[in-house]
């Protein structure tokens, strides 16, 4: 097994995408969309995030660029309904981590300090390719913080 950094956040991103769903599994099936207080996330937006996000780190990884097309609008939408979707959302969570993964594996040692511009500023590759690892393990923790408060935690 390699020990790169590549192939350690590709194998973090398909271990965070699992840790997450177990979070959410904490969680009773009709208190996954509640939230803890008025602007707070519920679990399943956060699960559509992270569903959406691999496809989009894949993207973005193999372009080296912000997609020029696009929609924030477009994109709250697609959370909007996937998080309503529990099913496709977790289907498309390991998937979009496969693809991620796929990707980050891809990515020459080289490529690695490429500075991609993105909206916020300037991100190299590296930075890049831990995000589907941070974002989600982020992500699990307020999953399982929800599961805290509503005393789902073993």
């Amino acid at each position: 097994m390699s020990s790169s950094l590549q192939e350690f956040m590709a194998a973090g991103a398909i271990k965070a995408a699992a840790d997450l769903e177990t979070a959410l599994n904490r969680i009773p099936d009709d208190k996954r969309g509640w939230s803890p207080a008025a602007g707070a996330r519920s679990a399943l937006d956060q699960l559509a995030e992270c569903a959406l996000l691999g496809g989009q780190i894949a993207r973005l990884v193999h372009a080296r660029a912000w997609p020029a097309d696009y929609d924030p609008d477009v994109y709250e939408r697609d959370q909007g309904r996937l998080a309503d979707d529990e099913t496709a959302a977790r289907s498309m969570l390991h998937s979009g981590a496969a693809e991620a993964a796929e990707a980050i594996r891809a990515v020459p040692d080289a490529d690695l300090a490429i500075q991609v511009e993105l909206p916020w500023g300037p991100m190299a590759l590296a930075q890049i390719i831990a995000y589907p690892y941070w974002n989600t393990t982020y992500h699990e923790g307020q999953i399982n913080y929800i599961a805290s408060i509503l005393g789902c935690l073993e």
